[in-house]
């Protein structure tokens, strides 16, 4: 008899402490579902919790040794928790998922027979949101497709960080070596068979949500930055054009000063224009900056997580990728 293939689950936790046993427990049920076929590993993400989540995670170790436990110095957001997770990551497939229980562990059964089908990255494509306000399901239509209009490599409307990679999609993963980093906008960038497989949100099992405005936008505007350099591309166009038109606009007041004398009224169009050349220049440096401001940060390539604790398996260094 064959033997049966590992897959690795990736779920980072931060401030999760309602929700970790609830997650083992359903995850659990999922093992019991296709362990005729295949066997399970968990990697949990300790991401510089407040609460006892750290503690939870040990106490299910304790009485599953599936799970191992991977403790993070401090808080390093989702995408360090995954990168972490799946740096750690041996089975033959990976499943990222969020401990908060909005990606459905029940899912995973159709991501598994995707897989068997051949395709290499399996991500899940979020069809509704009971949970969420109209204002944020706007902002993340806007976002999707505003990247996917800049980016040579777009990520499909919806797809969500809950997905089942292939072990060759992963182990391409870790071999990226950026800190400024989207993750779900990577698999696009490193290929593969890909498709997706739709699901509601669910609304979180315990907790509150660890939304914040700023940092969703600041997230979002490096996400969109990180992918492409359309616009870095776009500044010359805007100048070129803001040339033309101050040219036209010379030559026309040159024509009219020469046949109708200077007139005293057109300053305040003046000044407008004035002000609104000097609006594009403020957003074409705020642009530049962001750049450099990444390109400061990748020159100084510190980690993009630092490990405090394991379980469960070899600590190895403290500081990786």
């Amino acid at each position: 008899m064959p033997e049966q293939k590992l897959i690795t689950i990736v779920t980072p936790c931060y401030n999760e402490g309602q929700n970790v046993d609830e997650l083992h427990r359903r995850l659990s049920a999922v093992f019991d579902q296709l362990g005729d076929r295949y066997r399970f590993e968990v990697i949990a993400v300790e991401n510089g919790s407040a609460d006892d989540t750290y503690e939870k995670l040990l106490a299910v170790r304790a009485r599953d040794p599936r799970w191992k436990i991977i403790q993070l110095s401090r808080n390093w957001s989702m995408e360090g928790g995954m990168t972490a997770g799946l740096a750690r990551a041996r089975g033959d497939a990976a499943v990222i998922m969020a401990s908060d229980l909005q990606d459905p562990p029940e899912i995973i059964p159709q991501f598994v027979e995707k897989w068997e089908q051949g395709y290499e990255n399996v991500y899940g494509v979020i069809t509704r949101r009971p949970d969420e306000s109209a204002f944020r399901r706007f902002a993340a239509r806007m976002f999707y497709r505003i990247i996917n209009r800049l980016s040579d490599t777009p990520v499909p409307r919806n797809a969500s960080d809950f997905r089942l990679v292939d072990r060759k999609a992963y182990e391409a993963f870790n071999n990226l070596v950026e800190r400024n980093r989207m993750v779900r906008a990577m698999w696009g960038f490193i290929g593969f068979r890909s498709c997706g497989v739709e699901h509601e949100r669910a609304p979180r099992h315990a907790g509150v949500s660890h939304y914040r405005l700023l940092p969703i936008v600041d997230f979002a505007v490096r996400a969109i930055l990180s992918s492409s350099y359309v616009p870095l591309k776009l500044m010359p166009f805007f100048g070129i054009a803001c040339a033309a038109l101050s040219s036209a606009l010379l030559i026309g007041f040159g024509v009219r000063a020469l046949f109708f004398g200077v007139p005293f009224d057109g300053f305040g169009t003046i000044t407008s224009l004035v002000l609104m050349l000097f609006a594009l220049l403020f957003i074409f440096l705020g642009i530049l900056s962001e750049y450099i401001g990444m390109i400061y940060t990748e020159s100084r390539h510190r980690p993009s997580y630092i490990v405090r604790s394991v379980h469960g398996m070899d600590a190895e260094d403290a500081a990786t990728k």
